[in-house]
């Protein structure tokens, strides 16, 4: 992939997870774990704890190998759109629009490429979010060291599975939104204004997470179950005894909380990808 377009990709995943990150620590743990009441108990109990530092926990490994994940997920989305609708970038915004059909279809693709390297970048995440003391993981480096040692490499890709099928159909999702509600907002022959891709960005963050919720549960309870969190065999078991245990309600905890923080982080990471996509690919004229 162009430097240009990994760099597009990083600086704005960077700034999308800088204005997310604490929402998401609280989501994680209400996921994991069973012991808060609601959003608003959770983060009292957070703060009293570990204060404002508990918030941030795990931040530090997603931003440093964000530029990778993103540079893959845009970059991907990109070239399988390239060649799903035989047309380049700049074609498309002389007004050469792709079907829903290819943008689900380059979505889809965007988010299979990026699970194989994104599953262990949010192991370690997620890990870091959900331990209220440092008396496991130190930082990053000691949790894949720890890992590494207790679980081997297998251990890394803990929770792949449900990772896979929460991103491979919702990046799909993710991008037809977009494309859509920005060609909604957007006169015919002109190109696409801030308004139009905040707005768009945000309304693709947050139908995403809509349907992600159930799954991204799933994901976050088999990732912690290696690390004192209860054990589960594999997907199937974490939904069916989540779902005894709990309800159907179960899966949908944290849902709130993704479609607050949904909305700004994907405004500001479309926004800064698209800017910088225009300044380093200017229109033709």
């Amino acid at each position: 992939m162009p430097l240009l377009e990994f760099l597009a990709g990083s600086i704005s995943g960077a700034l999308g997870l800088a204005v997310g990150h604490p929402v998401d620590t609280v989501k994680v743990r209400l996921q994991a774990h069973s012991a808060y009441k609601g959003i608003f108990h959770c983060i009292a109990k957070t703060y009293s704890a570990e204060g404002l530092h508990g918030f941030f926990k795990g931040m530090a490994f997603p931003v440093m190998t964000t530029g990778i994940n993103n540079s893959i997920i845009f970059g991907s989305y990109s070239n399988a759109l390239d060649y799903l609708t035989q047309s380049q970038r700049s074609d498309r915004n002389q007004g050469k629009e792709p079907s829903a059909a290819h943008v689900f279809a380059a979505g889809c693709f965007s988010g299979f490429v990026q699970v194989f390297v994104y599953v262990p970048i949010d192991l370690v995440k997620v890990r870091l979010q959900g331990q209220t003391t440092t008396a496991r993981y130190r930082g990053p480096v000691h949790c894949v060291a720890t890992i590494l040692k207790e679980e081997g490499p297998r251990g890394l890709f803990r929770g792949g599975l449900a990772l896979a099928i929460r991103d491979i159909p919702c990046y799909g999702l993710y991008f037809l939104p977009y494309e859509v509600t920005r060609k909604a907002l957007t006169e015919s022959g002109k190109e696409p204004g801030t308004f139009a891709i905040l707005m768009a960005g945000g309304v693709a963050g947050v139908v995403t997470w809509a349907f992600a919720t159930p799954m991204d549960v799933v994901k976050a309870r088999l990732q912690m179950s290696g690390a004192g969190g209860r054990e589960y065999s594999g997907v199937l078991h974490c939904m069916r005894v989540s779902f005894r245990e709990e309800g159907v309600r179960v899966f949908f905890k944290g849902l709130t909380l993704n479609s607050l923080r949904a909305f700004p982080v994907n405004a500001v990471t479309f926004l800064t990808y698209e800017s910088l996509m225009k300044l380093f690919y200017p229109p033709k004229r």
